[in-house]
């Protein structure tokens, strides 16, 4: 080896000083390399350019270097014999076939000791450069969600995501060991990280495209405390490397108190203290290793593993519950004799108690919730986190009316039909033609009743449900022939009133499925005659609108009761009775139709959350716009019936509501009794039924429960609500 270097001398544009270490060359390669030009292709041409001169270095950086390379010189010298020996020198001299091309063993040595401690130098590196973050992630710092009303004043403080710390001394040993067996048998021994989880999960994560855990409790906690959920091979090594510093700053016991505390368990609940409650109502000290092994079972995933949940989840978490217990009898912590008393699974509570608080407000909360989250794209898991401010469209005063005017009725029902009022049932909902829900009934309490009355699908429309086929009628005409136009029909004109008319089709009489003439009856058997349309809906007359029904089409009748805001999934089968009210709409969903016409035929599906915040964060939420359901015309007419009835039924109170419309409902077998209006740009249903839930779902008759037409309860739970009471 030689090493020149000339520091006095300025170098050349075209100089660069490098060490220059020539490995053995053969004579005549040697001279072949220099005589023999490079192999040129047929028909290149050379576009070989003159080198640009580079430009001279600054005189102080040549002599740095220089006299760098003055000093490295001796230690090049005796480095130099041992760099050839590991450069790769192809083909390899005394080897014969593919051996030539294979490094050797010293080539292999090295090779292997350098990315070890390339490797060992990076962990140590990284190991030093990561921190333990000083701030805890939302995982960790769950926060109540709060609701408004449509004032902005506060209406409720919710307790979804329930927390309650628990001091590990707390928390009885068995449990605490059905935890470990379940997720980190070895979490008392190990270092704080699994190498062959993580290994495992690194490779289900690069090399599947898939994400697998492979963590201990350490890590677990690191993940829930300190960083996100997603499963990236970035957040996996930052997780390992909290976890190893966090298991030299923490004892063993203050890790698991903290993941006890912070594990997410289902059911809006974080925490082992809460999920004991909700899963079992009982304080985590009182759970036994059966009910203990379940709440492990849920660390896997609630959403697979809480067997209230379906079939499949009872399945996989009984197989779990029973892998735990064996688990903790493997490992020592369950003795044979105790694991043999559990051999059946031990079924949590059906529902979350800490869930209800009994408040009538849970039903504007339940609703308010289960719009927010589909309308805000909000998972289950996302909302339980909390910190959100839910603005309402529900009305102070107007719920207030509305829940006063129930309970008044409530009590008189009981004053006056004690046997009857014991399964009467009430639900009520006022929604305004922009779709805003104002008030709802929902039920006496939510504790004691936890569905919502007001968005319940449980009884029949009756004749409430004619405004919809009269509509439908005017919007399309009717058909008198199979192939023939429609006929446009107006509030004039004129149809059978009588009672036991048959039903028709342009081939004859309508026959049911077992072979009958369908006749239509109206309420009392009472006979009208001819009766013009518009009178017939302000007198809800039966039969004409069953007869309506048949020549409009009872297709038409269903698209058009859809358009106005009825469910498809409560309509009633696509029979005769279909026009006067075998279909099943919730109180909301009534009240929406009605604000259909008054709002001259455009529906805007009901809504009951303005906007959303979270932390003073907007969150997207797109209100519902109106669309046409009927023209503005057709809306009119149904609205002209509608006051007819209201005024020739009310005439006092004609003169306090402007523009009120509206008229009761009832069904053939008297199992329920309806009051459907608007006034003031406001549509309010009110239905009063008996159900006996104990028993079956089959409605009861009222036995005088909604009282007489002129004295109705509906109607004056509906008055009270607008303002009339």
């Amino acid at each position: 080896m030689r090493l020149k270097v000339d520091a006095l001398r300025e170098p050349r544009p075209d100089e660069t000083m490098a060490l220059r270490l020539p490995g053995p060359q053969h004579p005549a390669e040697a001279a072949r390399a220099v005589n023999e030009p490079a192999p040129r292709r047929p028909g290149h041409r050379s576009t070989r350019r003159k080198p640009r001169p580079r430009p001279a270095l600054p005189p102080a950086l040549t002599r740095a270097a220089a006299t760098a390379v003055a000093r490295l010189a001796p230690l090049a010298a005796r480095v130099a014999p041992y760099a050839r020996r590991l450069r790769p020198a192809y083909p390899r001299r005394g080897r014969a076939g593919w051996r030539r091309w294979i490094p050797s063993w010293r080539q292999w040595l090295g090779a292997w000791l350098t990315s070890i401690g390339l490797t060992g130098t990076f962990l140590v590196v990284a190991y030093a450069a990561t921190g333990i973050p000083s701030n805890l992630n939302s995982y960790a710092t769950q926060q109540d969600n709060v609701y408004f009303w449509s004032d902005g004043t506060p209406m409720a403080r919710t307790g979804w995501v329930q927390r309650q710390a628990m001091p590990l001394k707390d928390i009885p040993e068995n449990v605490r060991w059905a935890v470990l067996a379940a997720e980190n048998e070895s979490f008392y021994t190990d270092p704080g990280i699994s190498v062959r989880g993580i290994a495992r999960a690194l490779y289900r994560t690069i090399g599947k495209g898939d994400t697998e855990g492979g963590s201990t409790i350490t890590q677990q906690y690191v993940k829930n405390v300190y960083l996100t959920q997603n499963q990236t091979v970035t957040r996996k090594f930052t997780e390992a490397m909290i976890a190893l510093k966090l298991d030299d700053r923490m004892s063993k016991d203050q890790i698991l108190e903290g993941y006890l505390n912070t594990s997410w368990f289902g059911r809006g609940t974080y925490g082992i203290q809460r999920a004991s409650q909700a899963y079992y109502g009982k304080d985590v000290s009182k759970l036994d290793v059966s009910q203990a092994a379940v709440l492990a079972s849920l660390l896997k995933g609630a959403g697979l593993y809480d067997p209230t949940l379906g079939k499949a989840n009872h399945k996989r978490a009984v197989e779990r519950w029973s892998w735990i217990l064996d688990r903790m009898v493997k490992i020592g912590k369950l003795s044979k004799q105790e694991r043999a008393k559990y051999t059946k699974f031990p079924d949590p509570l059906k529902t979350n108690p800490l869930y209800d608080t009994g408040e009538q407000s849970d039903y504007l909360v339940e609703l308010a919730s289960q719009y927010a989250k589909k309308a805000g794209h909000l998972t289950d898991r996302q909302f339980d986190l909390g910190g959100y401010q839910i603005y309402t469209t529900f009305d102070r005063k107007r719920e207030t009316a509305l829940t006063d005017a129930v309970t008044k009725a409530r009590k008189r029902a009981r004053h006056e039909h004690p046997g009857p009022a014991r399964t009467a049932h009430y639900g009520a909902a006022s929604v305004t033609t922009d779709g805003r829900i104002l008030a709802v009934y929902g039920g006496p309490d939510h504790r004691t009743q936890g569905y919502n009355e007001s968005n319940a699908s449980t009884v029949r429309a009756g004749s409430a449900f004619l405004p919809f086929v009269y509509a439908a009628a005017l919007e399309h005409g009717v058909h008198k022939t199979r192939t023939g136009p429609a006929t446009p029909v107006t509030p004039r004109t004129l149809y059978d009133g009588d009672d036991a008319v048959p039903v028709t089709t342009p081939e004859g009489p309508y026959w049911d499925r077992g072979g009958h003439k369908v006749f239509a009856h109206n309420d009392g058997r009472r006979s009208y005659g001819q009766i013009t349309l518009e009178q017939a809906l302000a007198q809800s007359v039966n039969t004409p609108f069953m007869q309506l029904g048949m020549d409009t089409g009872l297709a038409t009748v269903r698209q058009t009761s859809e358009a106005a805001g009825l469910l498809e999934s409560s309509l009633g089968a696509q029979v005769p009775a279909l026009s006067v009210g075998n279909s099943t709409p919730s109180a909301i969903r009534m009240a929406s139709g009605y604000a259909t016409f008054a709002a001259a035929g455009t529906h805007t599906e009901p809504y009951s959350v303005l906007r959303i915040t979270r932390n003073g964060t907007q969150i997207a939420l797109p209100t519902p716009r109106p669309r046409r359901a009927v023209g503005a015309d057709v809306a009119q007419q149904v609205g002209q019936a509608l006051a007819r009835s209201f005024d020739s039924a009310h005439p006092s109170a004609k003169a306090t509501l402007a523009r009120a419309a509206g008229k009761p409902g009832t069904t053939q077998d008297g199992t329920a009794a309806w009051y459907t209006g608007t006034a003031s740009s406001v549509s309010t249903a009110v239905v009063v039924y008996r159900m006996d839930l104990g028993k079956s779902l089959e409605p009861l008759p009222l036995d005088g429960l909604a009282g007489t037409t002129t004295d109705s309860s509906p109607y004056d739970i509906w008055a009270s609500a607008m303002g009339l009471g």
